[in-house]
């Protein structure tokens, strides 16, 4: 489709995925994300650019704005994860403050100051796409929070660039394998009851996701905005 894509997070999982997926098409990927050796590796076995910064940095972002491509067709929104796998358990309120700032930084400041930097740069009738959790839905401490959070920033930016014809969603993973997410802190029990608390009795991969995300960004999804799409294998069904 010759499109210009940007995928935060992409040089892995289901970021990798997503931009594959837009390779494919025939479109023009940029993959960003922290890891400037991992992302280079990943863009190079892509065929696509690489953009590294910490998205949850606004100078950073800011920054790295100069490299990015001057009309944006596509913003997928993929940076994140869950910061609580990465630091040590706590009671107190300072633990409690840590957890909820890291994880907003991880997960709504990435989309929102990525958004927020390309904004004049979206081309009208683009699309943002920004990957949440079933997390926001079901908890999952300062993690669901952050994601909860993610889908009213969500709804604020689908109707301020409305009117443009760009359309802002969010696709909601449950359980995905073949991903960094859990840092190897996934038990076998624990898989087995996610798996168990879907309908289809199957974890999810991150092609799944990477297809409804294609699908949001394509011209047929022209008046689809401001929702939340649940890729879950029916583990959490939206009723409204």
């Amino acid at each position: 489709m010759n499109r210009e894509i940007v995928v935060t997070g992409g040089s892995a999982g289901i970021g990798y995925a997503i931009a594959a997926a837009f390779v494919r098409e025939g479109d023009r990927v940029t993959v960003t994300g922290r890891r400037e050796s991992v992302l280079t590796e990943a863009a190079a076995l892509l065929g696509a650019r690489a953009v590294s910064f910490d998205a949850g940095d606004p100078e950073a972002v800011e920054a790295a704005c100069a490299q990015l491509p001057d009309r944006v067709d596509v913003l997928v929104n993929n940076a994140g994860g869950n910061t609580d796998f990465e630091r040590e358990d706590g009671a107190d309120l300072k633990a409690l403050e840590t957890a909820w700032l890291a994880n907003l930084r991880a997960n709504l400041f990435t989309a929102a100051l990525v958004t927020a930097g390309l904004r004049d740069r979206l081309a009208d009738q683009g699309r943002v796409v920004t990957i949440g959790s079933i997390a926001a839905r079901t908890g999952a401490g300062s993690y669901g929070w952050s994601k909860a959070a993610l889908e009213l920033w969500n709804a604020e930016v689908a109707r301020e660039f409305g009117p443009r014809g760009i359309t802002a969603n969010i696709v909601a993973p449950g359980l995905v394998v073949d991903t960094e997410f859990f840092h190897g802190k996934l038990t076998a029990e624990r898989q087995e009851t996610l798996i168990g608390n879907t309908m289809t009795k199957r974890a999810g991969r991150p092609e799944d996701i990477a297809e409804v995300v294609r699908f949001l960004a394509s011209p047929e999804a022209g008046h689809v905005t401001g929702q939340v799409l649940h890729v879950n294998g029916g583990a959490y069904v939206s009723r409204g």
